[in-house]
């Protein structure tokens, strides 16, 4: 078979995004804190790109002439301020005064006056220093300090922790009861027993304190279950001790250290408000300190001089000029998109801002994506990262998206409004007879909502309700 070289034409067709496409599609589905920073370094990065600003009221009203009827009252103002005697007036404010120098203040640097919440290190090292004078206590503890896992567990064991030094395990156990003596309560434990045992004997002493701590012993995967009537066989106990001592076990704290969690809380700003205005929604754009682009009048002017300018010149400010002015018409398009999607949201949900989560109706992409006369991918893109301010309080615009339960009458009922169905007849329920998922099914069939006692399971779990058996109350 002979081979050759040859050269071929064919034509094709292919669908290739362009760069103004691939901007606007970025932005997007950009969170709010992202688009921000975005618009922050193209404008350190493109000369083209100026924030306007804003003139305050003050500086508005001197340009058109509305603050000039108030200037003589102004200055008798200030003549009367000046005429004032300071001295005498604050000459018994000595304890109001500063004590240190300007220099000083500028010496201090920001970095010294940042703080940071206290972690279960520094409160259980805090409490060390102040309980014994041992060195050697003192190094050992601070290592079964720092070898906490966040939820104040001792996650290795003493011989894993003396390693090749030589050292006494009596040393090790010594300084591991003293850490295990701090507060919180529990704090140092190896495991989940130890640390219900600790806890369990700060506390004075009695019956129900002396059953608890039986049942821990030798009864801690029938509590996990529980098992009261089995426990109480065993035990031949009544069942009401029993379940006082269980409800005394689940006072206990499990993970002790998680009350000193040093992250930082997370704090949400909405993209778009939804406001309610006599008998209607407004849909209000949240633009607070989004900045407001323009083109340099400079750069505008350096493009009209023609050929005043270099090629090299003119080629890179027209590179520029056609980057400013797809991410200001990107940024456009993607506000103008957002405030459509959620205008489509208010129209579908309105019975939810209204009368609540009861009133949920099932909602699906597609469906608002036709609404709006949009791609379904376009809004998915724009509900992404994004929180509305409604008067049913503040949302991600992903939760009015979810699926239908069928219903008797043939319409479909919001999975939301069937969580919420659930969780309200859980709560309601008489905890010496709890409910079953069967017994619920039956009571919402009789509602006109047709599910499935799998569903109800699966919603009562991701409730963190435990089946009827571990709810019964005795």
């Amino acid at each position: 078979m002979a081979l050759e070289v040859r050269l071929s034409l064919r034509q094709t067709q292919r669908m290739i995004m362009t760069q103004s496409l691939q901007q606007a599609i970025g932005l997007l589905q950009l969170s709010r804190l992202e688009l921000l920073q975005a618009v922050r370094q193209e404008i350190e990065e493109n000369p083209i790109l100026e924030e306007e600003l804003v003139e305050d009221a003050r500086t508005l009203a001197e340009t058109t002439g509305e603050a000039g009827e108030g200037e003589e009252e102004k200055q008798q103002n200030e003549d009367r301020l000046s005429d004032f005697d300071w001295e005498s007036y604050l000459e018994n404010t000595s304890d109001y005064r500063r004590e240190f120098s300007p220099e000083q203040v500028e010496g201090w640097s920001s970095e010294d006056r940042l703080t940071r919440p206290r972690s279960l290190s520094d409160h259980l090292s805090f409490q060390l220093h102040l309980s014994t004078s041992d060195p050697l206590l003192i190094q050992w503890a601070t290592e079964i300090i720092g070898s906490l896992d966040e939820n104040g567990y001792l996650t290795m064991s003493l011989e894993e922790l003396r390693g090749d030094r030589s050292v006494d395990l009596s040393t090790l156990e010594a300084a591991l009861r003293l850490v295990q003596s701090f507060d919180p309560v529990g704090v140092g434990a190896r495991d989940l027993q130890e640390c219900l045992f600790l806890q369990l004997d700060s506390l004075k002493g009695g019956e129900e304190v002396a059953l608890a701590r039986m049942m821990v012993t030798d009864h801690l995967p029938e509590l996990e279950g529980r098992h009261v009537t089995r426990i109480a066989e065993k035990l031949k106990v009544p069942v009401k001790a029993v379940q006082d001592a269980l409800l005394l076990i689940c006072s206990l704290e499990p993970k002790p250290g998680r009350t000193f969690s040093t992250e930082d809380p997370r704090y949400i700003t909405p993209d778009v408000f939804i406001v309610k205005v006599d008998d209607r929604f407004v849909v209000v754009l949240n633009d607070d300190g989004l900045p407001r682009l323009k083109i340099s009048s400079y750069y505008r002017s350096l493009l009209g001089k023609g050929r005043s300018s270099s090629k090299e010149t003119r080629d890179y400010v027209e590179g520029k000029m056609r980057s400013a002015l797809w991410l200001i018409r990107s940024i456009e398009q993607r506000q103008r998109t957002l405030y459509k999607v959620t205008e489509s949201i208010v129209k579908f949900q309105r019975s939810f801002l209204e009368k609540g989560i009861t009133h949920m109706r099932p909602l699906t992409l597609k469906e608002v994506a036709e609404d709006i006369s949009m791609h379904e991918s376009t809004v998915s893109r724009v509900t992404t990262n994004k929180y509305v301010h409604s008067p049913e309080g503040l949302f991600e615009l992903k939760y009015f998206f979810h699926r239908g339960v069928q219903a008797v009458d043939g319409e479909a009922v919001s999975s939301l409004t069937v969580k919420e169905f659930v969780r309200r007849l859980l709560t309601a329920e008489d905890t010496g007879k709890p409910l079953s998922d069967q017994k619920i099914v039956e009571i919402l069939r009789q509602q006109g909502i047709e599910i499935a006692r799998r569903t109800v399971a699966k919603y009562r779990g991701q409730l963190k309700i435990p089946s009827s058996s571990r709810r019964r109350r005795y």
